[in-house]
């Protein structure tokens, strides 16, 4: 009704449009349309908004030959197959937030304001707060106004910021996400403010308390058939509360607005009993905590009080440098309903053997610590399904891993293990990375068995390891489909002619020195990513390579040492993302006719001798997104070139 009151003339207020039928309302608008050029915008779609009834009251034939544009704007993923490109909006950098903040005060002041260098950085530093959410920078920029209207000095207003209003008009954000996923919501709060967070461990975190889809139904009351939602950070990226930062081709990573994680925070105060103690203010931790997150500053600081911890269900410290003292070692006795214990990037040097009595514990995370030695009391974690202990250089593992039989993921690096890990009897296992190839053993009869099991990371990959064993083992495996193997050091990799025998095998990376890849024929048919980094080979990968017809991910990082790329003729059906960062050497890329007609995004980064870009760019019709970073000179020579006039999202930097 409102598109036909701007649209049909004579109908701006009339009435009878209130009595016709949705179908009378579309043919009204359809027939107006007809053989007319019209731009259309739909401002604020919500989730809820039937966007088919819209759709067939626009003339097809219009559509498809260009003569009805329709815009539309929402912060929601809008779920329609007539929508042909998305465009992702990001927050606002130093430069725009003032700039929008500038133009909203002269607006509400009437008048041109002008300010000094001084002013200026300081109320870009007062901006900051806002975290480049325009809602919050012009609710700001009003604010100021008024007040500057008052005649208070624009040097006493930039001192402060108040953020009361748009966090209220954010909230609704989290009222309206579906009840089943609010906990995830609220468990975001135990991450660090603005921190970039690993898909796998919002994943593990929301799992550990009992929050992942697969238990969703049984929480609910409802059989496995009855329950059907989407993986939960797809929804909170598709409702524009997380935002994704980075993509690499399977697991992905986010980040959540500082505002939206406030709400986060207060609204898990008053749900699910979370606080937050802190070394340099006067915080005491509650009896009824459940939940807690500990920040170390410089400040002496001991939150190990026993009697405030035996309700708690999450504990996370956040700050660096902070080691703990030996006062803490009898704290964890006292935890004995702890499910969640993560003293990521904290600083920890060792681990006390009372670490054993969290017999509730489900989630341990220590990654990038100084930890030596993992205690023998993790054995009596029986309940214990995610261990991390990456990055934390050359620490001792002891044979007792595999007596935690219920461990789903265990992530490593760099570790020493004076007896292989007898990996096959953990059956409910279904990630390990980084695991030495002379420590992988196993029994064939219980490899078959181990139907979870989906990934493994094999590190210190040389010339003399024996990889057909190994791909011979893992095609045993039911379900196993993601590989990555990282070379020794300098060493080269062997040949790798027999890894087709994981017929399975979907994702694929390969991160160090090899002497050439395996032919097409020898690669598993079922293969859609591959990521090849500082593999250095001598030959170019992509006549190998574009054979693949389920590649539909390919990322190349210092993989290739030549001078010149081809993709022949029908290379690449499938491809939809190719990313080609630090080719040194590369001076020219060549794609034949018919080649990646698939490709929807395209990134070149690094590549300082690579001076042009392929002619036939400018026919690829699905390619929607451009990104390259390289030199000043080269970025001004691909502007003028006008190869990339017709991509919608182009991003060449500087």
């Amino acid at each position: 009704m409102k598109l036909i009151k701007q649209i049909v003339p004579g109908y701006e207020k009339d009435p009878s449009l209130e009595e016709m039928d949705n179908r009378s309302l579309q043919r009204m608008l359809r027939q107006h349309l007809q053989d007319k050029s019209y731009f259309i915008v739909l401002d604020n779609i919500l989730k809820e908004m039937e966007l088919k009834s819209i759709l067939k009251a626009l003339p097809s034939r219009g559509l498809n030959e260009s003569r009805l544009t329709l815009l539309l704007t929402s912060r929601f993923v809008i779920g329609t197959t007539n929508v042909n490109y998305t465009h992702e909006m990001n927050a606002l950098d130093s430069y725009k937030s003032w700039q929008l903040f500038m133009k909203t005060v002269d607006k509400f002041t009437g008048e041109e304001n002008k300010f000094t260098k001084e002013l200026e950085k300081k109320g870009k530093e007062m901006l900051k707060k806002c975290w480049g959410l325009p809602m919050a920078i012009t609710d700001v920029a009003r604010q100021k106004a008024k007040q500057r209207l008052l005649g208070i000095e624009w040097e006493k207003l930039f001192d402060s910021i108040d953020l009361s209003e748009p966090l209220k008009l954010l909230e609704p954000m989290y009222h309206q996400l579906e009840e089943l996923i609010k906990p995830q919501f609220l468990h975001l709060s135990l991450f660090k403010e603005n921190a970039i967070m690993r898909e796998e461990k919002m994943e593990q975190i929301w799992a550990a308390n009992g929050l992942d889809i697969e238990r969703v139904p049984e929480r609910l009351g409802l059989a496995a058939n009855q329950f059907d939602i989407e993986k939960v950070t797809w929804v909170l990226a598709g409702e524009s509360i997380l935002e994704v930062v980075k993509h690499n081709f399977g697991k992905r990573k986010y980040r959540l607005n500082p505002l939206l994680h406030m709400i986060s925070r207060t609204k898990a105060e008053e749900e699910i009993g979370f606080e937050i103690l802190r070394s340099n203010g006067n915080s005491r931790p509650s009896q009824n905590a459940r939940h807690r997150v500990i920040h170390y500053g410089r400040d002496k600081f001991n939150p190990f009080t026993n009697e405030n911890s035996k309700q708690l269900i999450s504990l996370v410290f956040h700050g660096g440098g902070g080691y703990l003292e030996d006062n803490s070692l009898s704290y964890w006795e006292s935890c004995e309903l702890l499910k969640i214990l993560d003293m990521e990037d904290f600083g920890v040097k060792t681990l006390s053997e009372t670490i054993g009595a969290l017999i509730e514990l489900r989630y341990l995370g220590l990654r990038n610590n100084y930890i030596q030695e993992i205690p023998h009391s993790l054995a009596d974690l029986k309940k214990l399904e995610f261990l991390d202990i990456a990055l934390n250089f050359m620490v001792e593992v002891s044979n007792i891993i595999w007596q935690m039989g219920n461990l789903r993921n265990l992530h490593m690096s760099n570790v020493i293990c004076r007896k292989p890990l007898k990996v096959d009897a953990m059956r409910n296992l279904e990630t390990l990375t980084y695991i030495s190839i002379y420590d992988w053993t196993y029994k064939v009869s219980r490899l078959k068995t181990m139907h979870k099991f989906q990934k493994l990371g094999v590190e210190e990959v040389d010339e003399n390891s024996d990889v057909g064993q190994l791909f011979a083992s893992l095609a045993m495996v039911p379900n196993f489909d993601n590989l990555v193997l990282r070379g020794f050091r300098f060493r080269s990799m062997p040949c790798l002619d027999e890894i087709g025998v994981i017929i399975g095998l979907t994702v694929l990376k390969l991160d160090g020195r090899i002497g050439r890849l395996p032919s097409a024929d020898n690669l598993p048919q079922m293969i859609t990513c591959i990521t090849l980094v500082n593999t250095c080979l001598d030959e170019d990968p992509m006549p190998i390579l574009e054979k693949l017809s389920w590649l539909f991910n390919l990322k190349l990082q210092n993989a290739y040492t030549g001078q010149e790329m081809v993709i022949q003729q029908g290379g690449f059906p499938v491809l939809e993302v190719l990313c080609i960062n630090e080719l040194w050497n590369l001076r020219k890329i060549q794609i034949d006719d018919d080649a990646m007609s698939s490709v929807m995004e395209l990134e070149i980064n690094n590549c300082p001798h690579l001076k042009t870009l392929p002619t036939c760019i400018r026919r690829m019709s699905k390619l929607q997104k451009f990104k390259m970073v390289t030199t000043k000179h080269i970025a001004t020579k691909i502007r003028n070139s006008g190869l990339t006039t017709n991509i919608l999202e182009e991003d060449i930097h500087p």
